[in-house]
């Protein structure tokens, strides 16, 4: 396994790239920013995986469109209003567009938009107008303008997301980085809710979506928090190709050490959405094996931290392991029930709680002692296969009832 350093620093790590995140008034208060930009002083190669979901945001097809010929230069992202279900949301979307192109002096093709928020309340376009100058003022290659980027896309997440690393390859430092929002309304597939990787690498338009689509299908698409696919779920990444190696045109080495650095940006992207899921107070992992298939695998693991009983059960620290078993069974792929063991995990100690289907005596206190840290593991054996997965999942909480009850408001 070649060797990823984690650094400091997240989406302006890699060469070529400035970020910036201002507030321009789509948020009543002040004090929060809501206008966010990625932009490269090259054009990019560029890729996008998005919502699966039939009711999409404006931006969404407006993303699909403009990253047809795989290029991209500038994004912009707003919070606070997710310009979904609008009659003007294609014009307002566009508008945007043109906006940033002009202001920026790029060509109206390589500029993409996001936004996320509200559902089926109009898009107040003036201030994303008003505010894309204030951005191009802001801009910068330092850590502080990342981070303002990765805080102006958030809207119930707790914490900024945000990551960056680098590898070397035939003498070249490579560097990638990564913000993300996501906290509710996460049942993703083919993305996340909005998630954007930059790196300096050199990769053509045709393998960087290849590689953004294998990442995301082990990484975001193994996550969820309540079960409800967004509207608004994006994943892009741009390359600037500014590291200085030769372009990655086909697969092999090169090509297999830059997915593997993509895969742990999102991999730490996707596991901070679990953990800062709505009201949460921890991040469940479930590993399955022994699976048919790796698609079983991942069927199996996903009903498992999907579960509304295995969230409250991890919530109320109860090792009622019956319910682990129940969403398996229900998931729909075929297991051996006579042959199922369970074992939860965390950095308290581990604890098999189920064999061959049974019960296994365990120790009640122990368990409990185990299931109280922050971080669980439910590892689940199925069979003799050679299938695998994990998920990742959080807990339900009372506070996720109150965040999604008066969340309009």
């Amino acid at each position: 396994m070649m060797n990823i350093t984690e650094i400091s620093g997240g989406i302006t790590s890699p060469l070529g790239f400035k970020a910036a995140g201002v507030h321009c008034g789509l948020r009543k208060n002040r004090s929060r920013l809501d206008l966010a930009m990625i932009y490269s002083d090259v054009r990019c190669s560029a890729a996008g995986v998005f919502t699966t979901n039939k009711v999409f945001a404006a931006p969404v097809g407006v993303d699909k469109k403009q990253l047809e010929d795989g290029y991209a230069q500038a994004i912009v992202i707003n919070s606070g209003n997710a310009n979904t279900c609008n009659s003007d949301g294609y014009e307002k979307a566009y508008m945007t567009v043109s906006k940033a192109a002009e202001v920026f002096g790029i060509s109206e093709g390589d500029v993409l938009v996001s936004s996320t928020g509200v559902i089926g309340v109009p898009l107040p376009i003036k201030p994303i107008l008003d505010g894309i100058p204030m951005l191009k003022s802001k801009l910068g290659t330092d850590e502080q303008s990342g981070e303002n980027a990765a805080v102006a896309i958030m809207t119930t997440d707790t914490k900024k997301k945000e990551i960056a690393v680098k590898y070397e390859h035939a003498g070249h430092e490579i560097k990638l980085g990564g913000i993300c929002k996501g906290s509710g309304m996460i049942q993703p597939h083919m993305a996340t809710m909005l998630a954007y990787v930059t790196t300096d690498a050199a990769i053509s338009p045709e393998l960087l979506k290849k590689a953004l689509k294998k990442c995301a299908d082990s990484t975001f698409n193994m996550v969820s928090v309540d079960g409800d696919m967004s509207t608004n779920d994006t994943l892009i990444a741009m390359a600037s190709g500014l590291s200085g190696t030769a372009e990655i045109d086909e697969e092999g080495e090169a090509y297999d050490e830059f997915v593997e650095a993509l895969h742990y940006i999102c991999l730490y992207l996707a596991k901070s959405i679990a953990a800062d899921g709505e009201g949460a107070t921890k991040l469940i992992e479930c590993k399955v094996k022994g699976a048919k298939s790796e698609e079983d695998a991942k069927i199996l693991a996903k009903s498992v931290i999907k579960s509304p009983l295995v969230k409250c059960m991890i919530f109320g620290s109860d090792a009622n392991w019956g319910r682990v078993l129940c969403a398996l069974g229900y998931a729909g792929p075929d297991i051996d029930t006579e042959h199922i063991s369970c074992v939860f995990r965390s950095s308290a100690g581990e604890i098999e709680v189920c064999r061959n289907g049974m019960d296994c005596g365990f120790n009640e206190d122990e368990a409990k002692k185990i299931l109280t840290r922050n971080y669980i593991t439910i590892e689940c054996s199925v069979g003799d296969g050679i299938g695998e997965a994990t998920a990742w999942g959080c807990d339900l909480s009372y506070e996720y009832v109150r965040i999604n009850g008066d969340y309009r408001s």
